[in-house]
């Protein structure tokens, strides 16, 4: 890993991700969780603030950039749950077969290079009647839009980190094994079109 994506990367991820209408989406799906939750990609903890204490019992926070949950350690610090962070040694999420109560997923599928197999994973360590909880950027309706995020996203990808503009969320949850109980979308205001289209929602195992 070089000096750009150990650490100028998770820096840049943190203010672009941390921006108002992003924060205002992490404030309606957050507060859902309950019980026992993995947090997808928890990154440098911008959801921590909106997770209701009186719900949650436990948080494990799942990210491969150890640097990244560095910057998150003092909005851990004031929690009223335990918070563990774990890293990704492998493709599998190393957590046993039916053991969380929400799996929580926010603009951490553009970045998953298998995002199917990734689904696959939270499907297996969560418990039957749990919930997925999700908030994604991806694909655009509009032809107009989703042909420049095709366009762009190869060069796109490279700069963000691996982030892909134009990923079917939907389709991709049921591929990956959920069945989608709510969905909301739109284009979030004062966002660019090609990356502002967003879906967020909940979905129980199929």
């Amino acid at each position: 890993m070089g000096f750009y994506d150990k650490y100028i990367m998770p820096r840049f991820i943190n203010c672009a991700c941390g921006s108002k209408p992003i924060m205002r989406q992490r404030e309606k799906v957050v507060p859902q969780a309950s019980g026992t939750v993995l947090e997808i990609g928890i990154g440098t903890g911008l959801n921590l603030p909106y997770y209701d204490a009186r719900r949650v019992e436990r948080l494990i926070g799942l990210d491969p950039s150890q640097e990244s949950w560095e910057l998150a350690a003092e909005r851990a610090a004031h929690l009223e749950f335990d918070v563990e962070f774990i890293g990704l040694p492998g493709e599998q999420i190393p957590l046993e077969d039916e053991s969380v109560d929400t799996v929580l997923v926010t603009f951490a599928l553009c970045t998953i290079p298998d995002p199917i197999a990734a689904l696959h994973g939270m499907a297996r360590v969560l418990r039957p009647q749990g919930k997925l909880i999700f908030c994604e950027h991806g694909h655009a309706p509009d032809s107009g839009v989703s042909k420049w995020q095709d366009r762009i996203n190869p060069m796109w990808r490279r700069i963000v980190g691996g982030c892909n503009l134009n990923r079917n969320i939907p389709q991709l949850l049921t591929q990956g094994g959920f069945a989608i109980d709510e969905l909301e979308q739109m284009y979030l205001p004062s966002t660019p079109k090609i990356a502002g289209y967003n879906y967020w929602g909940s979905a129980s195992l199929a």
